[in-house]
């Protein structure tokens, strides 16, 4: 028997899974026919999700270019084929000249609107084709640019070659191409090492329930915590 939820749910995505399986474990869970996210996260990224239920998959695009709010680790003096510790190493350089200040001026450099060109490592589409798809065959395509915005970046920490910010951005900002591009400017390589969303617009990732409270209680879980739209 399905069931006709129909609404928001926030979640927070664990490390470990791609959010088409959050989905689905989500929609059999609550045995409803219709489930969809609004806005992909890679499989080792963790944190906000926004899933659509039953009818309300309709409104996906209102909520797909809202801004986005990250908490992100950049490794510095490694790079990869794709931006994060998924990918193989391909390059290590030294990161010793490397500074706070430097750090804090070169990420003020990124503010404002600027253009990206997004991984190869992504799930955009070219010519029908999920990028990612390209990659893991090895080909690589030439991407057009795109712009994006940058509200803010704030550095909270520079350890053992780790560096700790919160981006605010646009929708459609690659954070792997923004470590990288860090990397580049710092004069060394970087991959991002770590990836949490925090907020989607007016929602937090404080009020999103774990992917085990849907799995171990489904039916108490829905009749409080599916948001109307």
């Amino acid at each position: 028997m399905q069931n006709d939820y129909c609404g928001l749910l926030v979640v927070n995505k664990p490390s470990g899974i791609t959010s088409f399986k959050l989905v689905n474990i989500i929609r059999k869970k609550l045995q409803i026919k219709k489930a969809g996210h609004c806005g992909t996260l890679d499989p080792l990224a963790s944190g906000l999700m926004l899933v659509l239920l039953g009818k309300a998959t309709k409104m996906q695009d209102n909520f797909m270019k809202k801004d986005k709010v990250y908490l992100a680790d950049i490794r510095l003096g490694l790079r990869t084929d794709s931006g994060d510790l998924a990918g193989n190493v391909v390059s290590e350089s030294d990161y010793s000249h490397v500074t706070n200040e430097k750090i804090k001026d070169v990420c003020a450099c990124f503010t404002g609107e600027i253009e990206q060109i997004p991984p190869m490592f992504s799930a955009l589409k070219v010519g029908g084709r999920k990028l990612y798809e390209l990659a893991r065959k090895g080909i690589e395509i030439e991407r057009k640019t795109r712009k994006i915005i940058i509200y803010s970046i704030e550095v909270l920490s520079f350890v053992d070659g780790i560096i700790k910010i919160r981006v605010k951005c646009s929708s459609g900002t690659y954070i792997r191409t923004l470590a990288e591009d860090i990397g580049k400017k710092l004069g060394t390589d970087a991959v991002l090492n770590n990836l949490v969303r925090e907020e989607i617009g007016i929602y937090s990732l404080a009020e999103a329930v774990s992917l085990d409270e849907i799995v171990s209680n489904p039916v108490e879980f829905t009749s409080s915590k599916i948001i109307g739209l």
